[in-house]
This record gives C-alpha cells, structure tokens and sequence, in this order.
C-alpha cells in the first residue's frame, strides 16, 4: 500500500494539526492501514463446494434491469462514480469497466457497492497489481491461498480484474455469514484484525466517499 504524502510540521500548533487533520478527511484522504490480509482457516466440504460454485461463473458482468427507473438510476450512478475516480483512474474506459464490474460483483454477493468501493480503497488505492507485505494481491488485497481452497489454484489470476473483483465480494460475504451480519467484525476477519477498531472504521469512512444521494 503507497503511504500518505508527507506534510511539513514545523511551526504548527495542536489546533493547526487538528484542523489539517479536519481538512484531509474532509478532502477525502483516507490514511493507509497496517497491511493485514485473510487469515487461512479450516472449511467444511459444504462451504468449500458453495465458495467455489461462487467463484464458477466466469461470465462478463452484464447489468439486468426489469424497468427504465432502475436503469436510468444505474448510469446516474455510474456517471457520478466515474467523475469521482477520475484522478486515481484516467482511462475512461478502464474506469467504466472498472466501475460496471464492481457494481455486478457486489450485487451478486449482496454486498453494498459503497462499502466495496471503500473497501477497496483502503486496501489497494485501486491498483490493480498491489501485493501487500503479505502477499495479499490485486484491487481487494485477496490472499494466494484462496485461489487453492475455491478457485483453479492459479494466485497470479488474482491479478484480473473480475477474478479478483468476485473472490474479494464472495470472501467478504462469507465472513459476513460467519459473523451473522456484524460488518465491523466481517470486515476485521477481511483484514486479519478481527475485533481492532482501526480497519473497520477506515473501511467507513471510506465508503461515504462512495455513497450515491440523487
């Protein structure tokens, strides 16, 4: 994960600090956590086979609408997204699809897609080929051992984009399951950090950059 700019800190007062602080935030600057990454746990041979029907499916995401309204609500929010993403991603296509697989892949899982965008920017700045100092890959920080235990066994496909995508969205709702809905504690066992305040509450705040209000 890159680490926050540096700022100068010479001659600032504690109200000073605090106010930069205010202003970053309110910026939109996420700090960066300690790099965690899912811890390799025993699965059942029922939750083993479900994770992997999961992951299966290898079709292109494609948006279903059933009326105009949800559709045309669908591409305000793609328009809102893509202004949002702008700077970390100036490919406009590579952002729409970027943007289009995130919405398909968290729907899918059930999950919200504000959380996932959040998500994924705490973990990988949206890069596309981050690895963290544990060897967690691509845009959800996705762990090696995973692509063993549901997918083909290949980890280098944690680096494509939808793989990745799907095996970060259907990891968390399986964490999600196991919690019985607790998302702080879901999103600390994404982590490694199971029950520390820290990357949960960076995850939130994120995920209001996210948030669509028409």
């Amino acid at each position: 994960m890159s680490r926050p700019g540096r700022f100068p800190l010479k001659g600032l007062t504690r109200r000073g600090l605090l106010g930069t602080a205010a202003g970053l935030l309110s910026a939109g600057w996420v700090p960066r956590v300690q790099a965690g990454g899912q811890v390799e746990e025993p699965l059942a041979n029922a939750v083993k086979t479900a994770l992997s029907a999961a992951i299966a499916n290898n079709a292109p995401p494609r948006a279903v609408f059933t009326n105009i309204d949800d559709r045309l609500r669908y591409l305000r929010w793609l328009g809102a997204m893509s202004e949002r993403l702008a700077r970390r991603k100036p490919d406009v296509q590579t952002r729409l699809e970027f943007l289009e697989t995130v919405w398909y892949e968290s729907r899918r899982a059930g999950l919200e897609t504000a959380l996932v965008l959040g998500l994924i920017q705490v973990e990988s700045g949206f890069r596309k080929y981050a690895i963290s100092s544990v060897g967690a890959r691509g845009y959800m920080q996705v762990m090696p051992f995973w692509s063993r235990l549901i997918g083909d066994g290949d980890p280098g496909k944690l680096f494509h984009m939808q793989t990745n995508l799907r095996f970060g969205c259907v990891i968390l709702r399986h964490y999600l399951d196991i919690e019985r809905g607790d998302l702080f504690l879901s999103l600390g066992r994404y982590n490694g950090s199971r029950g520390k305040a820290t990357y949960p509450n960076a995850v939130f705040g994120a995920r209001r950059q996210w948030e669509f209000k028409e």
